[in-house]
């Protein structure tokens, strides 16, 4: 009975570590700069926390092969785009439709993981993203570039796609290096891939978007991240997916409680099927 204790705690981190990323979404929109800057923010100040703390611990920042420093600034750049997607869907629309769509990445793992790691491409993962497509299509109001909603699941799909292409990255990096340097070299790359936005675009920024940025970047992202990693350790692979699908739902309701974000029917119904599916698939997966 003695394993019980740790093994609860870790679950628990794990879902404050979630209900922090939950957070950002809502902070993000109220801050008044541009998603391309709360990206930028938020990588900025993760990648400084992420690098003391390596020095701190005396980690080796070293890589193996001039293969892994390609490979890691390639997801680095994809990271940039990720989470400036991610902050521009759920600006043009709401938080409701920035966490519903980001949750439709595994429909892009089906297609892609067989292909990269040789694996063979299952009946039940088409199932699986047939699914998670109607659950977007449901959430969708009309086809219209006009339509705000729509703008925003297309920002969300493209915010899916690009974790996607993270998950597979970080597969394979994480047989190798800890999660702590991953991630630093990941957040580094995207800091110095959306620097140049900083003389581009004409900013003002006001205190309250310093403290959110600050926030998400330190709190939300630097120390979750960290929490997360290191919660996942006694945790079975099924159940740290099952929380982390959890995320939307934490968006979503502080949503609701910070911004009175109500959301309609169709993203209930939609989030619904999308959420139930991506539950499912984790279940699947650890088996």
């Amino acid at each position: 009975m003695h394993m019980q204790h740790p093994f609860n705690r870790n679950i628990l981190f794990l879902h404050i570590a979630v209900m922090l990323f939950g957070l950002s979404g809502v902070i993000g929109q109220f801050v008044e700069i541009s998603s391309v800057m709360v990206a930028l923010g938020r990588v900025i100040s993760s990648s400084l926390l992420l690098f003391l703390i390596a020095i701190a611990k005396k980690d080796t920042l070293k890589l193996s092969s001039k293969k892994d420093y390609g490979l890691i600034i390639l997801t680095g750049i994809v990271m940039a785009v990720h989470w400036t997607t991610f902050f521009q869907s759920i600006q043009v629309s709401s938080v409701a439709i920035g966490t519903i769509t980001f949750s439709t990445f595994p429909l892009f793992l089906t297609f892609f993981e067989p292909l990269i790691f040789h694996e063979k491409l299952r009946r039940q993962n088409i199932f699986t993203a047939v699914t998670l497509m109607i659950g977007v299509i449901i959430t969708i109001p009309e086809f219209s570039i006009e339509n705000n909603t729509t703008v925003g699941i297309i920002w969300g799909m493209v915010c899916s796609f690009t974790y996607a292409i993270m998950t597979l990255a970080n597969r394979y990096f994480s047989s190798r290096y800890t999660g702590r340097i991953i991630c630093l070299y990941e957040q580094g790359t995207a800091a110095i891939v959306l620097l140049p936005a900083l003389f581009i675009m004409k900013t003002q920024w006001r205190i309250p978007d310093i403290i959110g940025v600050a926030f998400i970047g330190f709190i939300c992202t630097a120390f979750a991240y960290s929490l997360y990693v290191s919660a996942q350790k006694n945790v079975k692979a099924q159940t740290a997916g099952i929380i982390s699908g959890m995320e939307t739902v934490y968006g979503i309701l502080y949503a609701l409680l910070f911004l009175g974000e109500i959301p309609s029917g169709r993203e209930l119904v939609g989030g619904a099927v999308i959420l139930g599916v991506a539950m499912y698939s984790s279940l699947k997966n650890d088996k």
